[in-house]
């Protein structure tokens, strides 16, 4: 903060003045709430129905995939690949784009995938840390060792510890999009920072520095070349380094003796100082004497003003998302309001107006971008890596303001639109999650293939949102069968077990087992589903007839959520136990009026899992409406696609049949079949 404050730029100081008068009016009555601290992946443990068959396939089989087929390990299954293996003569493997710059290579005009596959290694191997941190896989730790040394190769040629292999090898002239080149197709900013956050997240793992000093020379020389005069006016072409080198930051802070094992000088300092270049930067692109100038990246990199100004979430929506949770990253560290009320502001735009019933974002496939609000078409593009990057925003806006509708919406995503992009198998994967569709395929691999580090990178995290502390207590966040060793400031340690059947149904058991008898809280979340608001904006509605129940050894309490929680206050001794029921049966969702291009119809769901329905149980879809009344029944089927709840009802299409619905995470697992998830109503 002070080495900004030093600097000739006024820009932000400006920006604030503008708008600190209603901003801060706004992120006052808005952030009533306080942080709370998700656990450490290593004080939680999953045993679960639903979810560890899942973890087993994707440490099993996901990650050795995603790695394999970076290394070119597969077979072409798209025309675009197919032709390019033709021209090869072999298929692309990003890890040879590292030998050649370690060789001396430059500027060779060859290059293999995209300029953002370094990019793509790196959120890889984030991802496959946090697995290594959870399910130990000596190896899996040996095969990443062995990429980063070629990694630490590549950058041991650049005198400035600069790596990106993209530009190395076909623009080595225009590093970072300057002198007429363009960040945003280049991707230097953001490869530098999912190298930094993929550094991070492996020391953590596995406490091995060498990718953390590959890091930490490339942020030193990224702290020397961008930022405030006399530095160059140089922002991310892609967002997501914001949280990236803040997370370093946050390393070096709390673990100072660290930096006696790096090569280099560590000033952690300057690394949040250029985080926060990065975000208050945006908009502002030189001062009225033409001096640090850059050309504006528009709405497309959330650049078209400055960030602390902007109200709604616009543009590329993985860029977009991503930025968003660096932005409210950096609220839990400096606690400026402005930053809250802009997290505010892009959340409620992102979930009251722009979010698709499945936890999707982005309606329009051209620029991968938001479409304006209510526009919400069934068609729409969807991206898996923007709903992962809503995810992960939604959880740092709980973690910033302690309430539970930000994990309402983190639940929404997990359970259909990240778990529809990759298949059950765990080694094929969608790119778009249209809301309906006659020929949709997933693929084994892609021409830009970033979904996939994306899910690791998500489901790898996962464990660690299922609780989280305050000074009061432990926040029960999500129902997944799982234990949590962990301690509650000034009550000493607390264990806490989760049994559950959920998604499927709708009883959970907790089991509060603290060392020592003491006086804590135990919050429970209580999904807006569950009490009938599918949407905190009134995106969406459904009405549910069954009652939310919590009892404590068996004693019934009021279930009334505060702020999404119920709160239990209580002396606690091991072996208490909370019992919460939840209305898991199926229901109807309607869209709010607002939204045209689904007007007249409705969504099936059961739970956090939205259904549809697919032509190979329904060979009469494209007539299938159903009657707004009308009884459904669940089953749970063990046999079918890996064991899921089935949905049925009596159809109206001019004569009454049955359908079948299907989780919409499970469409397109058996064969490519038309689906659809909005249906006619008939009253």
């Amino acid at each position: 903060m002070t080495l900004y404050k030093r600097s000739v730029a006024t820009f932000a100081l400006s920006a604030s003045l503008l708008f600190i008068s209603n901003s801060f009016c706004q992120a006052q009555s808005g952030a009533a709430g306080h942080n709370v601290q998700p656990a450490d992946l290593s004080q939680v443990s999953i045993q679960d129905a639903f979810w560890s068959p899942k973890f087993k396939t994707w440490t099993t089989r996901t990650v050795y995939d995603v790695f394999d087929k970076l290394e070119g390990k597969y077979e072409p299954d798209r025309s675009d690949l197919i032709d390019e293996k033709q021209k090869l003569g072999r298929t692309r493997d990003a890890f040879l784009n590292f030998d050649r710059v370690a060789r001396g290579e430059k500027n060779t005009q060859i290059h293999d995938g995209p300029p953002w596959y370094d990019g793509l290694v790196y959120e890889t191997i984030r991802g496959a840390a946090d697995l290594l941190k959870q399910y130990p896989d000596k190896q899996l730790e040996k095969k990443i060792d062995a990429y980063i040394d070629r990694i630490a190769a590549a950058q041991a040629v650049d005198p400035d510890g600069y790596i990106n292999t993209y530009t190395t090898l076909e623009r080595p002239d225009k590093r970072w999009g300057t002198n007429g080149g363009d960040d945003k197709w280049q991707h230097d900013v953001y490869n530098a920072g999912m190298l930094i956050e993929a550094a991070v997240h492996y020391y953590d793992a596995t406490r091995k520095t060498k990718l953390l000093d590959v890091a930490v020379k490339f942020s030193n020389y990224m702290c020397k070349q961008m930022g405030p005069l006399p530095k160059q006016n140089i922002i991310p072409g892609h967002g997501g380094p914001e949280e990236a080198l803040l997370k370093l930051y946050w390393l070096f802070k709390e673990q100072p003796a660290l930096k006696g094992k790096m090569s280099v000088p560590v000033q952690e300092e300057q690394y949040y100082a250029l985080v926060q270049f990065w975000i208050e930067d945006r908009g502002n692109y030189g001062d009225k004497d033409g001096r640090h100038t850059r050309t504006s990246d528009g709405a497309y990199n959330q650049d078209h003003m400055p960030v602390l100004q902007q109200k709604t979430i616009e543009g590329h929506a993985v860029r977009a998302t991503l930025l968003a949770t660096g932005v409210a990253a950096m609220a839990l560290e400096n606690k400026n309001p402005l930053y809250t009320s802009t997290a505010i502001h892009y959340w409620d735009n992102m979930t009251g107006k722009r979010m698709f019933v499945t936890g999707g974002e982005g309606a329009i496939a051209d620029q991968e971008k938001f479409g304006p609000d209510y526009f919400l078409p069934e068609s729409a593009y969807l991206e898996t890596c923007a709903s992962i990057g809503s995810a992960f925003f939604s959880q740092r806006m709980n973690q910033l303001l302690g309430d539970g509708k930000y994990m309402d919406e983190f639940e929404r995503v997990i359970y259909n639109n990240l778990l529809s992009g990759v298949s059950l198998s765990g080694d094929h994967y969608f790119y778009e999650n249209p809301l309906i569709a006659t020929d949709h395929k997933r693929w084994g691999w892609h021409s830009c293939p970033c979904c996939p580090p994306m899910i690791l990178k998500l489901v790898s995290a996962l464990p660690a949102y299922i609780y989280s502390t305050d000074s009061a207590g432990i926040f029960v966040n999500l129902f997944i069968g799982s234990e949590y060793k962990g301690s509650i400031a000034g009550k000493g340690p607390v264990s806490l077990k989760q049994i559950t059947q959920y998604p499927w149904k709708g009883e959970s058991q907790i089991q509060v087992n603290p060392d020592q008898e003491s006086d804590f809280t135990v919050s429970v979340r209580i999904p807006g589903w569950a009490q009938g608001k599918e949407n905190n904006l009134g995106l969406y509605h459904s009405t549910v007839t069954g009652p939310v129940s919590i009892q404590v050894n068996g004693e019934q309490i009021e279930a009334v959520p505060v702020n999404g929680y119920v709160s239990i206050n209580r002396h606690w001794k091991k072996g208490d136990k909370i019992r919460l029921s939840l209305p898991v049966q199926p229901r109807l969702i309607f869209p709010s009026d607002s939204i045209q291009t689904i007007k007249g119809k409705t969504v099936i769901a059961a739970g956090p899992v939205i259904y549809g329905l697919e032509a190979i149980d329904n060979p009469n879809l494209d007539n299938i409406s159903i009657g707004q009344n009308m009884p459904l029944k669940m089953a749970f089927k063990p046999g079918m696609l890996g064991g899921i709840n089935v949905i049925t009802g009596k159809a109206i299409n001019g004569k009454s049949t049955s359908f079948i619905a299907i989780p919409f995470y499970s469409l397109a697992n058996r064969k490519v079949s038309p689906y659809k998830v909005w249906l006619p109503v008939t009253k």
